[in-house]
């Protein structure tokens, strides 16, 4: 069974800065695109970044890009997002995600709480 575990997550003042990591496991890794999605108190999960399987290009939701940055390590089976400039808007719960077969896979989530 497919295995994603997020961590990095926490409370952080308003224009600070978080790094989230994703360690996968029980799929080939590096063929496979990767994306972080969150979701916030009462709304619905929404697409954050996502990068293809050899890390050659990336995607971002309007709401993040120039602040957030996602990368990977093929060779630590890894996926990464770099939160800069946090807003209290970017609190939410961050789930690390793959798409195999057309099914989704999904972590435990993280959580980041942008607060002073």
């Amino acid at each position: 069974q497919v295995q994603l575990v997020e961590s990095g997550g926490g409370l952080v003042q308003p224009g600070g800065s978080l790094r989230l990591s994703c360690a996968a496991s029980r799929f080939t890794f590096s063929s496979r695109a990767m994306s972080w999605y969150r979701q916030a108190p009462g709304k619905e999960r929404e697409l954050v970044a996502t990068i293809t399987a050899d890390g050659g290009s990336t995607d971002y939701a309007d709401s993040v890009k120039g602040r957030f940055t996602i990368t990977r390590d093929n060779a630590k089976n890894t996926v990464y997002l770099q939160m800069n400039s946090l807003k209290p808007e970017d609190t939410a719960v961050y789930y690390c995600n793959v798409r195999i077969l057309f099914k989704h896979y999904w972590g435990q989530g993280t959580q980041v709480t942008v607060s002073s």
